[in-house]
């Protein structure tokens, strides 16, 4: 009864609070809240993130894994490259992955394009060619094809030795971006432009300044830009800076994009955003007060029909429990350090998603903490286990070579063949597919996993339920 009582009285208390915290909350001016909480929104870029990740990012991911496979290597590391071989592999990628690939080889001098067409590589009339070929990166964007304007992402090929055998890399049409800069600006309100370090606007969501047949619209040639004060122009330091166009304020936010040397600007209509975040934080407030209001009526008869103390029992899946990529980092990094060398294995669960689509995500759950309870009891002590991605696992295997961890990952695949299938779910046997690489010297882990997704890819492609191992060179 006394805990009872107590419980009562906190609960009471902490609604008072809550609501004394929310009326003090509105006595403050509304217009400074707005103004605040439109930088955050500002600086809240996630719709932007995700467009960048798609469509820019993921494809450079996509081009530059394949770029380091085994395949195209050897598609290329010969004096006469077998054009029927080439053509049959970016058809392949490209019904894997729905994007446009293409393959450019230093030793016949050719481009072979996935829609079958062949562009031969002469000095002076293909420029891109000859202008990256000796270029510092190995992995370059570039705006070409003016006759339809195309952004194209080069990776460079090198053989074991070292030298330079061709680009591959994947070519995307400007119409494509503009259509989906449009919807963004119809759903977001953003306006896009992405500038390269000389100030040039390779990509923009005003058809306007896209670029044309070489011709590139620079910052400094529009008039909102050229008001701004000399020392913001010089360093192009724009986030945070409200800046009128067409007798309209905007908020400017900028995201720096490395990979590509560019920097993406997103201008945000401050008017349109200072009604938005206006409503919504009234609406918030009053949705807070009803929320809260009937949680306290929901606590306090809960509480009076069940005078007792209660523990519910939480179900915490097993793969929940499992460290995350943010702390895999941290555990890469020590492990690497204290034993100089480890081995990464990913886990693929064979047909997960077309499980999932056709019993249900728990279903999918419980296939999935099935096969990280097999893991975690067999591994070694010394061994980690992570989650690495929604139907994959990560296992760092320390001062393991890459032999004994191939045995270890074929004792692990045959172990999970075996398991008993779900009771729910008894005619589906479970599988996985493994890719192993390793590291002997203080690489970053991304680089280690990239290998091993590279193996766990082929060995996709072989079939599945399979092991592969790729070493980094």
């Amino acid at each position: 009864m006394n805990t009872f009582r107590t419980l009562h009285r906190s609960i009471l208390v902490l609604f008072a609070v809550v609501v004394i915290a929310i009326v003090t909350l509105v006595h403050f001016s509304i217009s400074k809240i707005v103004a605040e909480q439109s930088r955050a929104q500002q600086q809240s870029l996630s719709p932007a993130i995700s467009l960048i990740v798609e469509q820019l990012l993921k494809p450079l991911h996509i081009s530059d894994a394949l770029g380091h496979s085994t395949e195209l290597v050897g598609l290329l590391n010969k004096d006469s490259v077998d054009s029927d071989a080439v053509f049959s592999t970016l058809n392949r990628l490209e019904d894997e992955f729905g994007l446009s690939f293409f393959i450019a080889s230093e030793a016949e001098r050719k481009q072979y394009n996935a829609d079958g067409s062949i562009i031969n590589l002469i000095e002076g009339e293909v420029s891109w060619y000859f202008k990256y070929r000796d270029h510092p990166d190995d992995a370059v964007a570039d705006i070409g094809k003016w006759e339809d304007t195309h952004l194209y992402i080069d990776i460079k090929i090198h053989d074991s030795d070292g030298r330079f055998l061709g680009f591959f890399g994947v070519g995307k049409s400007l119409r494509s971006f503009i259509e989906i800069f449009d919807s963004y600006k119809q759903e977001y309100g953003y306006d896009f432009l992405f500038v390269d370090s000389k100030g040039d606007i390779m990509l923009s969501s005003d058809p306007a300044l896209v670029a044309s047949y070489s011709s590139f619209t620079n910052l400094s040639e529009l008039p909102w830009y050229a008001n701004l004060p000399l020392s913001i122009q010089n360093e192009q330091a724009l986030n945070n800076k409200l800046v009128t166009i067409n007798q309209k304020d905007f908020l400017i936010a900028e995201v720096k994009l490395n990979q590509f040397g560019w920097t993406v600007f997103l201008l945000s209509p401050l008017e349109d955003r200072q009604a938005e975040i206006s409503q919504a934080f009234i609406f918030s407030v009053v949705t807070l007060l009803v929320v809260v209001f009937s949680l306290f009526l929901l606590i306090y008869n809960l509480l009076y029909y069940f005078r007792k103390d209660m523990q519910p029992d939480l179900v915490v899946r097993q793969t929940n429990r499992l460290p995350d990529k943010e702390a895999l980092q941290v555990i890469y990094k020590t492990l690497l350090e204290e034993h100089k060398s480890l081995s990464v294995v990913i886990v693929n669960i064979d047909d997960l998603t077309t499980i999932i689509d056709a019993h249900g995500r728990n279903a999918g759950d419980d296939i999935l903490d099935k096969v990280a309870a097999y893991l975690s009891d067999k591994l070694r002590k010394e061994d980690v286990l992570g989650r690495w991605s929604s139907d994959e696992f990560i296992i760092l295997l320390p001062h393991t070579g890459p032999h004994v961890a191939l045995e270890i990952a074929q004792n692990l695949r045959h172990g999970i063949a075996t398991l008993p299938p779900l009771i729910e779910l008894p005619d589906i046997q479970i599988t996985a597919t493994f890719g192993i690489s390793y590291t002997a010297s203080s690489r970053p882990m991304q680089e280690v996993t990239a290998h091993a997704e590279d193996a766990l890819y082929q060995a996709k492609r072989d079939g599945s339920n399979l092991v592969r191992m790729q070493l980094i060179d």
